[in-house]
């Protein structure tokens, strides 16, 4: 099983259609903010948050959805897919929760243990070693506050975090 994680979205195609041409995968996970750009970020590029509607319903029976702080709940009217307040898959015996990052984040953790916490919401890629869990912030794939760009995936048991490109800048095993 190959997970797909994208975060905060913000209703921008450019790197949205670039990744989801470059990657396979079984399910894509996606952690909040997902058609609005939100009152403090500039417009991105490629602003078109119909289309995104077009590309992400589609996909809908592989998408789980965690709600940002920018979403809102017209947008639950448009997409073919819930949109959760917080979510959990079991990967190889291990907890992995879904999280925008607005409310549960490494300053505000959640109340678990031996897990994987995966969120977005500062656009800042970062990771973090909590006790026995491990608190990821995957970035922004349109709008990045450390001019990167990017996703990750899980697959093998190793978390990938990449560049639009593709390319491999952080690798976290499991």
């Amino acid at each position: 099983m190959k997970y797909l994680i994208i975060s905060d979205i913000h209703g921008s195609t450019l790197n949205l259609k670039k990744v989801l041409e470059n990657e396979s995968f079984d399910k894509l996970l996606l952690l909040g903010d997902i058609l609005p750009h939100g009152p403090r970020n500039d417009l991105p590029i490629s602003y078109n948050p119909k289309e995104v509607i077009n590309i992400l319903n589609p996909l809908k029976d592989k998408i789980i959805c965690v709600r940002g702080n920018c979403d809102a709940e017209v947008d639950d009217m448009v997409l073919d897919f819930p949109i959760l307040s917080l979510a959990c898959i079991l990967y190889n015996n291990k907890h992995i929760y879904l999280t925008h990052g607005h409310k549960y984040n490494s300053k505000q953790p959640l109340n678990v243990e031996n897990s994987v916490v995966l969120y977005g919401h500062t656009h800042i890629t970062k990771v973090d070693y909590l006790e026995s869990n491990i608190y990821v912030n995957i970035g922004s794939i349109s709008i990045p506050k450390d001019n990167i760009a990017c996703y990750a995936t899980l697959s093998n048991n190793v978390l990938e975090i990449k560049n639009v490109n593709g390319e491999v800048f952080k690798q976290i095993k499991l």
